[in-house]
This record gives structure tokens, C-alpha cells and sequence, in this order.
């Protein structure tokens, strides 16, 4: 999976349901895309929380681990700055704020490893043992789009391959189960169906940061959420 800003709950889903967890961190970033930006809930519905980047090979052609953190714009302090207003009164905000601020303050330059280095604490505060690798570190690979896919696997010993559901389109263009099965690794999808939660405001707005969960149930509820919510199909 391409390494988000803050992702969604369903993204630690699929973390927690495999062995081996690749981030895809050497494919094109798209400036318009969860790469750089995500969503909060405020009283007024939902707010997008945006990354400031800049693109050294320019936007067609710069990877997402090329991408810098465009620190000389105020972005980390209007970030924190939205999550505390909206977030200040909720339950576990005492617990969780101080975390989510370190992770934003935290020093550095590149946008992948800042949005990895996220993944990474929260996924270990959800107690998921997954083991992580990053592609761009693996062995260069020569396959395209699914073939690249079955190429990593291979690297990492995988006989089974888990993807989300939504992905099924891009394998299965030209066969079923595309190059992954045709190589005989097994492929399966998963459909995590998110968990209503008490939410700060009025209704229920689904597909949020995760750190809307966090704040709303803490980690130990927001742990059981998401490791009892997935299916592999």
C-alpha cells in the first residue's frame, strides 16, 4: 500500500491482517491524493487537513519518497491547531493529543518517512505486530503494475496476498486473480466494514483519520475496532 497521511481505521485493518505489511513508497505521488492530506470531523462536518509539498522532479514525475515537506509553510501548527479546537473535548483527548502532536513536531524533511514514521506509532499504540518494509529498500524490481506486486511477494517469502477489496478492478483487468494467482500465490480481498463510534457533533461520519477514533474511544477500544471489523474474502 502507498504510505497516507493519517489513514483512515480500515488502512491499520489490512496492516493487522497480514504478516508483512510493504509500503509502496517508490510510485508517483499525487498531490490531489491521501498522500498528503486527510479528514477530521468538526462542527461544522468534515475538515481536510493538507500537507504543503514540494515536488523536486515536478508533479508528473516526482515519487512519493522524492517529495519534501514543504516547512516553510504553517501547515504542522494549523493541523494541530484544528485537532485541538475539534477535538478538545473529547474523551480521551488527554491521551491522545500529546501523541498526535509529537508525531507532527517530530523533525525531518521527507514526506515519506513522516507519513511512515505515523503509520508506524500509531499502528504500535493498536498493539499490530506486523513486521514493515519499504519497497524503495527491497530489490529493485523490473515488473509493472501486478507484476510488481508478484515480484515483491516473492521477496518476502509471501504465499498469500491481501488486498483491499477496492483493488480488485486494477488485478483482475486482464485475468481473474491477475498475475498474482498466475504465479500461484494465493489472493484474497479484504472488506472491513467500519464500526459505529460515539463521535463528537451531530451524526456519524465514516472513512475519517484515524485519529477521530482515537479520540473518541482511545486505543485499547479503538484496537478491538479494528482488528474485529475485517474479513478476508
Amino acid at each position: 500500500m502507498q504510505p497516507t497521511y493519517l489513514p483512515w481505521c480500515g488502512y491499520f485493518n489490512l496492516i493487522d491482517s497480514v504478516d508483512c505489511f510493504i509500503f509502496l513508497d517508490d510510485v508517483k505521488l499525487e498531490k490531489s491524493d491521501w498522500h498528503v492530506r486527510n479528514r477530521i470531523k468538526s462542527a461544522n462536518g468534515e475538515l481536510l487537513l493538507s500537507i504543503s509539498v514540494n515536488l523536486p522532479k515536478g508533479r508528473m514525475d516526482t515519487l512519493i519518497n522524492q517529495a519534501l515537506l514543504d516547512l516553510s509553510q504553517p501547515w504542522k501548527k494549523k493541523h494541530l491547531k484544528s485537532i485541538y479546537t475539534n477535538y478538545r473535548k473529547a474523551k480521551y483527548f488527554d491521551e491522545i493529543y500529546p501523541f498526535i502532536e509529537s508525531l507532527l513536531l517530530k523533525e525531518g524533511v521527507l514526506l515519506s518517512t513522516f507519513t511512515i514514521d505515523i503509520i508506524k506509532a500509531i499502528a504500535n499504540k493498536l498493539k499490530i505486530e506486523t513486521k514493515f518494509f519499504l519497497a524503495s529498500k527491497m530489490e529493485a524490481t523490473e515488473g509493472v503494475k501486478d507484476k510488481r506486486l508478484v515480484e515483491l511477494c516473492h521477496q518476502v517469502g509471501a504465499s498469500h496476498y491481501i488486498s483491499p477489496v477496492g483493488a480488485s478492478a486494477y488485478i483482475e483487468k486482464n485475468s481473474p486473480g491477475g498475475e498474482i494467482v498466475k504465479n500461484d500465490i494465493l489472493l484474497s480481498y479484504q472488506e472491513y466494514i467500519h464500526p459505529n463510534y460515539h463521535q463528537l457533533y451531530k451524526g456519524f461520519q465514516s472513512h475519517l483519520s484515524i485519529i477521530d477514533m482515537l479520540f473518541n474511544c482511545g486505543f485499547d477500544a479503538a484496537s478491538q475496532l479494528i482488528s474485529n471489523r475485517g474479513k478476508v474474502c
